[in-house]
Parts: C-alpha cells; structure tokens; sequence
C-alpha cells in the first residue's frame, strides 16, 4: 500500500488536469471527491455523464494503486455505468469504491457516487483495470 500523500502528490504531478482530489483509502477501498461548478453543468442544471464517469474511473485508479503501488500504466479495460437519479448541482460529487477483485493482471472494482450529504447515491459504475506486468 501507498500513502494518501503520495497518492495525491502523483495525481499532481502526473494528472494535473485530474480535478479528483483522494479523501480516504482503505483496504481495497478509496474514496475521491470532485468539486462542481458551471463548467461541470449540462443544459438543465445537471452534472454531466463525463465527469461522473471521472469521478469513478479516479477512484477505481486509485483504489488499485493503493493495493499494487504506483503503476501509472494501469488502464481501464471497461467502465459500465448506471445512472440513477439526478445529482445536486451545487454538491461536490463523491465516488466510493471497492475492489471486488484484484488479481495479477486484471482488477475488478464497483464505485458508487453520491451529492455530498446526501444518502441516495446518484449513480453506480463497475470498471475493469488492465494491471501490466
């Protein structure tokens, strides 16, 4: 495992348009935050699809970088992605995930996201990650 620092600071470096920012790490777990505003709005006052998709391909990359290290090459392979109700505009979004496999080339993980504060998740994504070896 790598700490939430370092985690953080090759998003940085390596990322910098990423607007994801790390706000917990677990076992097979990490949780990651994006802030919205009017450039992450759609006609109609809604988060768009793209950076929902962001915010569950983040948090899928970082959950298995916590898990096998810093591996910049680590590629999603597949997103599926459901859509579920109509997030806040004016809440952060929010993407917890869990890895429900992690073998020695491919890892599996499920996100689930959420308006800050609120308990209904607005959205649920299942991603695959090609691991290089």
């Amino acid at each position: 495992m790598v700490t939430q620092t370092e985690l953080s600071d090759f998003l940085l470096r390596e990322f910098p348009q990423n607007k994801c920012t790390i706000t917990a790490l677990g076992p097979r777990s990490a949780t990651v935050r994006h802030a919205i505003g009017h450039a992450e709005l759609r006609p109609g006052g809604t988060v768009s699809g793209p950076v929902m998709m962001t915010v569950a391909d983040v948090a899928l990359y970082v959950a298995i970088l916590n898990e096998i290290g810093i591996v910049p090459l680590a590629v999603t392979t597949s997103l599926s992605f459901n859509f579920m109700r109509k997030p806040a505009s004016d809440r952060a979004i929010i993407g917890e995930c869990r890895l429900m496999k992690l073998g020695r080339t491919l890892a599996v993980g499920e996100v689930t996201l959420y308006s800050e504060g609120e308990d209904a998740p607005v959205a649920h994504a299942v991603g695959t990650y090609a691991i290089p070896r």
